[in-house]
């Protein structure tokens, strides 16, 4: 059975095509259609399970009230809290999302971009791979909001937010600093934009040197698997035995740490001190408790959200280049515990 259309619909009802699409798209009022008629539409509609093409509708309306949603990986925690906040905020302003992972590739990141402009979504937000610059400014060039998150390049001139990042590092340091850790290990990706975070460290220490602080930096391949992870972080802290503590600058680094303290029979805070910048619902019963840089992420879906929705509602979308770096909060647990001298 071929699908019904609109004026299948108002042969059926026998109206014009027009008043069908009117009482279809919530427009009654403006035309005057009388509720007996508006409701015989929609029965008929119903009974037929006519459902109207939402590609034909978007470029009649201009809006097909989606909006794309890219991140590295939708199983992260981080990003999977990140776009349910995303999601739920769209909701309350009549919008739907679509979900990609773009597992930070630039081929696939460019694949999804280009399948999402198909579906006429009304705008993006995403946490952007390396060499996706040119992708992103043609959306820009077709008038599409486009806004970036977690993920900083300097030289990628469209709005931004994410946690602040130094302050952030900052705050975890002094952190350690005041509960007697001075020899810490920076566990961190290998990658541009884990570079904020390590700079931060570097920062620190420089302004610590009077304080005989020692500094060690692990960079872990973007794609080493979780067991190469392991066994890199299991050699840095056999080759660095006076260690006190250790930083790792996402959940994912962190967890794979634990394990390496555990298989060292590293003791948690006596062994080591660990603190994550990303907090984790399991941190919190992990024994005896993981200190962690909460990120605000429902502040951060929020802002985003109201970003890209005041671009759509500009007649200029062009944002300008602006960054929002919205604080993290530190929350200190076991593993942080004071060093006993």
């Amino acid at each position: 059975m071929n699908k019904l259309s609109i004026k299948d619909i108002a042969k059926m009802a026998g109206v014009a095509p027009s008043t069908v699409s009117s009482i279809l798209n919530g427009k009654m009022e403006a035309r005057r259609i009388s509720e007996a008629l508006a409701q015989k539409v929609l029965t008929i509609a119903r009974q037929v399970g006519y459902t109207p093409n939402q590609v034909a509708v978007s470029l009649r309306t201009g809006s097909s009230k989606i909006i794309g949603l890219l991140v590295a990986d939708i199983a992260n925690s981080f990003y999977a809290s990140l776009a349910g906040s995303i999601e739920e905020e769209l909701k309350a302003h009549g919008y739907r999302v679509v979900y990609c992972s773009t597992k930070n590739d630039q081929a696939n990141s460019a694949a999804l971009l280009d399948m999402l402009a198909q579906r006429q979504v009304d705008g993006y937000i995403l946490t952007p791979a390396e060499g996706i610059l040119d992708a992103l400014q043609s959306l820009r060039e077709k008038g599409k909001p486009v806004i970036l998150l977690d993920r900083y390049f300097p030289n990628y001139p469209f709005p931004y937010v994410g946690v602040d990042d130094r302050q952030g590092m900052y705050d975890g340091l002094e952190h350690l600093l005041q509960n007697g850790y001075k020899n810490i290990g920076l566990i961190t990706l290998a990658e541009a934009q884990q570079a904020i975070r390590e700079n931060a460290f570097n920062a620190f220490f420089q302004n610590k040197r009077s304080n005989n602080c020692v500094k060690k930096v692990l960079h872990i391949p973007a794609n080493a698997s979780p067991f190469e992870t392991g066994q890199l972080i299991t050699h840095f802290l056999q080759e660095n035995p006076s260690l006190e503590a250790l930083f790792f600058t996402n959940s994912q680094l962190c967890k794979q740490g634990i394990k390496s303290l555990l298989d060292l029979d590293l003791k948690i805070p006596a062994g080591m001190g660990v603190l994550c910048f990303d907090d984790h619902e399991l941190f919190e019963f992990c024994p005896p408790g993981i200190s962690a840089i909460r990120q605000p992420v429902e502040l951060i879906g929020k802002t985003a959200v109201k970003q890209v929705l005041e671009q759509i509602g500009s007649k200029n979308k062009v944002a300008k280049n602006t960054a929002e770096w919205i604080p993290g909060e530190l929350i200190p647990r076991g593993s942080t515990a004071p060093r006993s001298l």
